[in-house]
């Protein structure tokens, strides 16, 4: 059997710190929905693992991300010790300590008393890259990242008849797990533990009780149970399938994980998005989404509680699981665990890891 990483990576912290210089200041990272930022003049301050990032949409609709400190003394410009932490900006932002004023899109409009060329980019805020996909915002802080898109291609080519840009977020669950962010991928990851976990869900996909989840051929969906198509607790709702899709996604669900922290599941009515923010490496915030056709949302009869009861029971089973896995490793007789044959995607983990971070397995 394969072996696991070995536990320190999963609960010390000068694992984590590596994690932060190597994947999440390196990688293309989601950090929310654009429906946090709505309106123009629209901020959010966000925590990037250290560094403070403002989230802005400027006067042309157009979402931008900067470092959140004045080019003239390093000060911070938005307050970041206050319990609001978002807000509306109407032209401008302004250093609290000179008084250095930068428009929305980050440049410098005002330094007084000072005779400097206000056009010089190097007086500009520190931009972040910044793309969007689906209605989620990424951020980027290596500037020779790839694109985005070019990133994900290969990654989402599996989905490209569902609507995804069409689809819009209508049930949101911020969680908080007492467990490292590895767990929770590789829990994702693998279905071995439904049949014990999440028995809800194995009588909508009884193929999880067999063999424990083995010998699925995921690249081709999951099988529902005989007169089910969808993830509610019956496995039916009364919304129609998306269009476009081809006669085995109408009826089976498929499911990516789009490293480090974006989480796709796709059924033929609904699609269910896990953003994982990492605290520490014993702690994950977590933004759980359900996204909804606009055909479906508009109907009178529209409800989402069918799906968002069977993902919030499935959800809470996988957390409360997840944190007895955190805790189980802190003993001292434990130094790594073991891969079952159904759980050859974690492998997948375990080389993302070992390659970012430059470690021998």
């Amino acid at each position: 059997m394969e072996k696991t990483l070995h536990k320190d990576h999963y609960t010390q912290s000068n694992w984590f710190t590596e994690e932060i210089n190597h994947i999440f200041h390196n990688e293309w990272v989601c950090v929310g929905s654009e429906q946090d930022l709505r309106e123009n003049g629209d901020y959010k301050i966000i925590d990037f693992y250290g560094e403070s990032i403002i989230l802005l949409r400027d006067n042309d609709g157009q979402l931008n991300a900067f470092i959140n400190l004045c080019k003239h003394r390093g000060c911070e410009l938005l307050d970041t010790q206050g319990s609001d932490l978002s807000g509306h900006l109407k032209n401008k932002i302004r250093c609290p300590y000179h008084s250095w004023t930068y428009n929305l899109k980050g440049h410098l409009i005002n330094a007084p008393h000072l005779d400097i060329d206000l056009n010089d980019t190097k007086f500009h805020l520190n931009n972040v890259k910044l793309q969007t996909w689906i209605g989620f915002i990424f951020l980027n802080l290596n500037p020779d990242a790839l694109d985005l898109k070019q990133h994900l291609e290969s990654k989402i080519e599996q989905f490209s008849r569902y609507p995804l840009e069409q689809l819009i977020p209508k049930v949101h669950i911020p969680y908080e797990i007492k467990a490292n962010w590895k767990v929770l991928l590789e829990n994702y990851n693998e279905c071995y533990h439904c049949a014990g976990v999440h028995p809800e869900l194995c009588n909508i996909v009884p193929a999880f009780r067999k063999d424990g989840g083995a010998n699925l051929e995921w690249e081709e969906g999951v099988p529902h149970r005989e007169g089910a198509n969808t993830f509610t607790l019956s496995g039916v709702t009364n919304r129609k399938p998306f269009p476009g899709l081809n006669d085995l996604e109408k009826e089976r669900h498929f499911g990516q994980a789009l490293y480090p922290n974006f989480l796709i599941s796709l059924s033929m009515d609904h699609v269910a998005i896990f953003i994982l923010h990492p605290i520490s490496e014993s702690t994950t915030k977590l933004d759980f989404y359900i996204l909804f056709h606009p055909d479906s949302i508009n109907d009178d009869e529209f409800d989402p509680s069918d799906a968002e009861d069977f993902w919030s029971l499935t959800n809470k089973q996988d957390w409360k699981i997840c944190e007895k896995v955190q805790r189980g490793m802190q003993s001292k007789t434990f130094s790594k665990g073991y891969y079952g044959k159904m759980e050859d995607e974690n492998l997948d983990i375990r080389k993302y890891i070992s390659e970012k971070l430059n470690i021998n397995i």
